[in-house]
């Protein structure tokens, strides 16, 4: 095996002589120190790159080269010869040039901010960037393609002999060599779409339709073709910020980049018929969210030609090693510009050093067939769009033959053989698996249709049931099911009962998304976790099965409720409920009771409360895109806003329920980008009960006695420590991404972030709902003033681990009250 791989490589390798030059090298001065952001490029063309931190270089080319030139200002320009057509770990070794060092500051500091030729074109850049690309139009359509793929990266002889791997050696022809890093790679995913794309820049709306779209490596699972679709949002080089995993980059293009970057006019030159500048870009400071790279810009009408982008590897980001940019652009009717490519690489590892092994996320889009100033009809842009058409994800090769806007290469297309292949596998299903389960927290059954999980709902603790352990399942066709059914069954070591619950869903008519859904649960529940009650019914909250709390966590109800719903979205992120459930609720726990009395007298009590209740909501996901087209979908992004109001009803006559009232809720959540600020999150949310109703039915301000950090949840309140029937309510949570650590000199190698929260939340209760009361829960609402607590958070510790130190604000006199808490929680984030 290892003579045979040994042939294969030098194959490959010998192929990629006749076709290529490579080299790769490292660029030091004389005191034998790296480089860092030299100018390298192939002699007599336009085509190069910059070093990186370490001094280091990569570059290949289809066309031959025989030399290097490789500059920096305040050093004599090197012409280094390329003897083979592949040359690896070159040494270039810069002299100063004594002549001008009286005259040029050398660029291994901070660049001048006056004075500075480059300065003065990024100036004009600004000037003019309303007027170019596709902002000069009223209207836009163009055809769009990309193609995304995973790669397994740092291909080496441990890895190819590695046990994982016994079975699967053939999927090791596939190997490939990155024009970027120079590094070998292995595709494991590629995923190709056409579509049209349309846009008007006076109502600022866009609408995308797919045409077609091919998967092979995980046809059986959306979730990474969404995962890096909403890595690698759409962005806009001209922009202050570029949002990549979900954190603000800002742009070498920025108004803000002079205080941001070092800027260094390098070179200039005819770039299609263009003079271009060429002006190289690093950061000023480390462990800010930046770039390092160079454009062209050309010098009429400082429209850009060509940009790459690499991030800085002390950027604080956790799990990828690189990112690297290139956009080109095309010239139309002599003077406007408009992007025709762009290539957006990221390598997922999980350390950064050179030599570690990752993941490479590339996404390749290409432009074309551009036409302006053709207006489409009013209603155009806000009809419903879905792509429910299975024939778009089942195209013939003549269709991607002809829509395809860069043909496959010969290798390329041998990546889809052997993906396809590779699914045979056993081993490779076994290993996927694995995968899937971590992502998704299903164990998928194959052989039964079906999904085993979740899988993080197996074990819980509360004070009534003792050890909970949980076993659930839901059918599983494929990811665009018309149809699903799921179910669970549990169990107390405490109150030795059985829980159970089963609900379905079927999507019936995919154009409007009509959808009925349905079920039945008979399970223990934590009732005042959430200000809105859920629509899922199999629903469960971490109050009530988290294995850890805060004081005792006793307040748990028994709840038996049935459901049914109807759901439409007749127009795009807009869905309308209907929904009708009866419910029995009472207490499970002989420390806690959700009595109230029956009669005028308020002598007699009930324990149990039994209610129908129907409840029309409408929610709004301004920007939301989905993916697939099934009974359920799959969010391709998060940056999107929550709109969601709600009238319920519960009616005395139906059902022999046992109150009549009308709840009527609204809540608004927004995430905002605050440039290099980090991100924000806000929520604000009103309800008021217009009737007479017991505490099973009043909104129950939620308290967190967990030791999880939960949103939309107040930290320092107990369980039923608030009750209401008017109430409104307002969360801010801002993650500043590491922007003030960074600046803190002991800090900054540790890459951890701060967060700051602010929570409070005003509501009253009326008199006869008080005097409905007989159980042994004292109403008190934050009547007299809002009650708030804040938060102070570090992120990001071992790259996996959230604190928060939470302070109450007031009522301290509360019973039990407490003052300061402390809350954690862990998760990959990037």
């Amino acid at each position: 095996m290892k003579l045979r791989l040994s042939l294969l490589l030098l194959l490959f390798g010998f192929l990629s002589v006749l076709a290529q030059t490579k080299v790769s090298g490292y660029v030091f001065d004389e005191n034998n120190e790296p480089v860092a952001y030299a100018n390298v490029i192939f002699k007599g063309s336009s085509q190069g790159t910059i070093t990186n931190e370490e001094g280091r270089f990569y570059m290949e080319s289809d066309s031959d080269w025989d030399t290097l030139s490789i500059s920096f200002i305040g050093y004599i320009t090197q012409n280094l010869p390329l003897p083979n057509k592949i040359n690896y770990n070159l040494k270039a070794v810069l002299e100063e040039e004594t002549a001008q060092l009286d005259q040029v500051v050398i660029v291994a500091g901070k660049q001048p901010k006056k004075n500075n030729p480059a300065i003065d074109i990024l100036r004009k850049i600004w000037e003019h960037k309303r007027r170019n690309g596709l902002r000069k139009f009223d209207q836009y359509e163009y055809d769009k393609y990309e193609k995304i793929e995973f790669d397994l990266n740092t291909i080496d002889s441990a890895l190819v002999k590695s046990k994982i791997f016994k079975g699967m050696e053939f999927i090791f022809e596939s190997v490939d060599t990155s024009n970027v890093t120079g590094k070998t790679y292995l595709p494991i995913f590629v995923n190709e779409s056409a579509s049209k794309v349309y846009g008007d820049n006076v109502s600022t709306n866009e609408r995308e339709v797919l045409k077609g779209n091919k998967m092979s490596g995980f046809s059986n699972n959306q979730f990474i073709l969404d995962f890096i679709k909403d890595l690698y949002s759409q962005y806009d080089v001209y922009d202050n910020y570029l949002k990549f995993f979900d954190k603000s980059f800002v742009s070498p293009l920025s108004k803000t980049g002079i205080n941001t970057y070092n800027y260094v006019l390098a070179d200039s030159s005819f770039i299609d018929n263009k003079w271009c500048y060429n002006i190289i870009y690093y950061p000023r400071r480390k462990n800010e969210l930046t770039f390092k790279g160079d454009f062209w810009v050309n010098d009429s009408t400082f429209a850009i030609k060509k940009i790459n982008m690499q991030a800085s590897r002390s950027a604080n980001i956790n799990w990828v090693k690189e990112i690297y940019i290139e956009q080109e652009f095309d010239v139309l009717n002599d003077s406007i510009f408009l992007i025709k490519r762009d290539y957006f690489m990221s390598d997922f590892a999980f350390k950064k050093k050179e030599k570690a092994r990752g993941v490479y996320g590339k996404r390749t889009t290409l432009y074309d067939n551009y036409v302006f100033d053709k207006p489409k009809a009013d209603n155009f842009y806000s009809e419903q769009v879905f792509e429910y058409n299975e024939d778009t994800y089942n195209r013939d090769d003549e269709f991607w033959d002809a829509n395809r806007l860069e043909t496959l290469s010969k290798d390329e297309k041998g990546v889809y053989k052997m993906l396809d292949t590779l699914q045979t596998v056993k081993k490779f299903k076994r290993l996927y698996s694995a995968g899937t389960i971590l992502a998704s927290g299903y164990v998928e059954l194959d052989e039964l249709n079906m999904d085993y999980g979740p899988i993080f709902s197996s074990f819980g603790y509360n004070e009534v049931e003792g050890l909970r352990i949980r076993g659930g399942g839901r059918t599983y066709f494929g990811a665009n099911d018309p149809w699903r059914i799921e179910g669970f069954g549990a169990y107390g070591f405490r109150d030795n009962k059985i829980k159970y619950g089963i609900s379905g869903k079927w999507l019936i008519d995919k154009e409007n998304r009509f959808i009925v859904s349905g079920g039945h649960r008979k399970d223990i529940e934590q009732i005042g976790a959430s200000l809105t009650t859920s629509t899922d019914v199999l629903g469960r909250s971490l109050a009530s099965s988290a294995l850890f709390a805060k004081g005792t966590n006793d307040k748990l109800t028994n709840i038996e409720l049935t459901s049914l719903a109807f759901e439409l979205e007749p127009i795009k992120n807009v869905v309308f409920r209907l929904g009708a459930d009866y419910r029995t609720l009472g207490s499970a726990s002989d420390a806690f009771n959700l009595d109230y009395y029956t009669d005028d007298s308020y002598t007699e009590i009930a324990s149990e409360l039994k209610q129908f209740e129907t409840a029309l909501s409408v929610t709004y996901f301004p920007n939301r895109r989905m993916t697939g087209y099934g009974v359920e979908r799959s969010r391709a992004n998060d940056n999107f806003a929550t709109l969601f109001a709600q009238v319920s009803r519960g009616e005395k006559n139906v059902f022999n329920s046992d109150f009549d009232y009308t709840k009527m809720q609204f809540s608004y959540t927004q995430p905002w980008q605050i440039g290099g600020f980090g991100r924000l999150l806000t929520t604000i949310e009103t309800g008021k009960t217009f009737g007479e109703v017991p505490l099973g039915l009043l909104s129950v301000v939620p308290g967190n006695q967990a030791y999880f950090s939960i949103y939309n949840t107040f930290s320092q309140l107990n369980y039923y420590e608030f009750i209401t029937d008017t109430y409104a309510s307002a969360h801010l949570e801002h993650n500043f991404n590491g922007r003030l650590f960074s600046r803190i000199p002991f800090l900054r190698k540790l890459n951890l972030r701060e967060i700051v929260g602010l929570r409070g939340v005003w509501g009253e209760i009326s008199d006869e709902n008080i005097a409905l009361n007989a159980s042994n829960v004292a109403y008190n609402a934050p009547t007299d003033k809002v009650y708030y607590e804040y938060s102070f958070g570090i992120g990001n510790i071992f790259k996996v681990f959230r604190i928060d130190f939470n302070f109450r604000g007031n009522y301290l006199d509360n019973p039990d009250a407490r003052s300061f808490g402390v809350t954690g929680s862990f998760g990959f984030y990037f």
